[in-house]
């Protein structure tokens, strides 16, 4: 994280990034880890020691369980997880396209995945000082920006997730004063996930890119930001 002054931490700090193994998430921890302002970096996944599943809650509570040993206190959590299409399933561009299951999948991993780190790692951050819980969401997650329809399954899964964030975010203030807990889409990024269904007229940045300009964003962020929605460029987004 590209730390100000203002906001360094005197003393030895853990970041964690969930979904390490994802574009956004290799490029995050890379950054990161360039920058050596971290005691302990964590890049987290299903291949990672520990690992990490979002669709099985014992791995989660294991790893939390794990890290929470460290001596250096958590300061920067980033979930970078999400899905937008897999082999079987893209999105929706109709009502007439839902399926139960593709719905339950998406909200799995898009909403219950993340909340279950909120409720695994949350408990973890200092109660002293200044720490950041970020969870990548999109902008298609949001009700009043939604002019396009199309895409129920993300968009619904990203709002939910928006909400979840939020919720989590009350109680965090009432532990810990001085977090920040936030929504932030990313843009679109030169990744798997993107790359089925970009076109001519966005702006894609490769996951560098991407990474850099996330943390940039969340450097500017302070508690007065907690439980909001943002953009890559630290801009509020209507919910």
């Amino acid at each position: 994280m590209s730390i100000s002054s203002e906001h360094a931490d005197p003393e030895p700090a853990t970041a964690i990034i969930f979904g390490a193994s994802g574009g956004i998430g290799a490029a995050l921890l890379a950054n990161l880890h360039s920058r050596k302002q971290f005691a302990n970096l964590a890049g987290l996944s299903r291949g990672s020691q520990p690992p990490i599943d979002l669709l099985d809650e014992s791995s989660i509570r294991s790893a939390a369980a794990h890290l929470a040993a460290l001596a250096a206190p958590l300061r920067l959590l980033i979930d970078a997880t999400g899905m937008l299409a897999d082999a079987s399933f893209r999105p929706e561009r109709s009502w007439r396209e839902l399926d139960a299951a593709h719905l339950a999948r998406a909200f799995a991993i898009n909403a219950v995945g993340p909340a279950l780190l909120m409720k695994h790692f949350l408990p973890l951050l200092p109660r002293q000082g200044r720490s950041v819980f970020v969870s990548l969401s999109a902008r298609v997650g949001s009700i009043a920006d939604n002019n396009l329809g199309g895409w129920y399954s993300y968009r619904a899964s990203k709002a939910a997730l928006n909400q979840l964030v939020h919720t989590a975010a009350i109680e965090l203030k009432r532990q810990s004063p001085q977090a920040v807990c936030v929504a932030l889409h990313p843009g679109t990024v030169d990744t798997k996930l993107s790359a089925p269904f970009r076109t001519s007229h966005l702006e894609v940045r490769t996951p560098e890119s991407a990474a850099e300009l996330i943390l940039q964003a969340i450097d500017g962020l302070s508690a007065a930001d907690t439980g909001g929605f943002f953009d890559y460029r630290g801009l509020a987004i209507p919910w």
